[in-house]
């Protein structure tokens, strides 16, 4: 339901951290596929080894009801041990990591050094007929830097979905 219809429609970046133990993805992507809920972005890596703290960054949408029905059903799920919505609880940091393939020759890779430069994306990987870029950033930014490589020579693109945090001095893991 797009947000002109409903006005309480919108994204949440939500920061999980649980207990880092077999089958703990599972259960979370189980949550959301079992109730009909999108995920647009899920990230997941051990934050913690001495604790055994894995932390979990979803992007999702929803009304504001279902973004809470979410996070309810989230911290009831045993290893859970902290359920943050970034996006409501204050400033916070996003970021994606990309690469992105582009094939071509003679102006058409110079325009895709000039634009890397420009998104100061970085070469990763350079043959007489390939770049490989990798780039940080907003996913809006990402996004833009992707449209601008298609007419160019776009091959291929993969990305590590959003990770994000909480400007200041909150933590989730305090």
């Amino acid at each position: 339901m797009p947000d002109s219809i409903d006005p309480s429609f919108r994204n949440a970046t939500i920061a999980v951290l649980v207990e880092n133990e077999a089958g703990i993805l599972a259960r979370v992507v189980g949550l959301f596929s079992g109730r009909g809920y999108n995920i647009e972005s899920l990230t997941v890596a051990p934050v913690d080894a001495e604790r055994r703290l894995s932390r979990i960054t979803i992007v999702t949408s929803g009304t504001d009801m279902v973004i809470e029905q979410i996070k309810a059903q989230l911290d009831r799920l045993v290893p859970v041990h902290k359920v943050a919505d970034l996006t409501l609880e204050g400033p916070h940091l996003a970021r994606e990591m990309m690469l992105i393939k582009v094939v071509g020759k003679g102006e058409n890779r110079m325009e895709a050094l000039r634009l890397a430069d420009a998104f100061r994306a970085r070469v990763v990987d350079a043959t007489t007929e390939s770049l490989v870029f990798e780039m940080t950033g907003a996913g809006d930014k990402l996004d833009a830097f992707i449209e601008l490589m298609r007419p160019i020579g776009l091959a291929e693109v993969t990305r590590t979905g959003v990770v994000a945090i909480a400007r200041g001095p909150r933590s989730l893991q305090s």
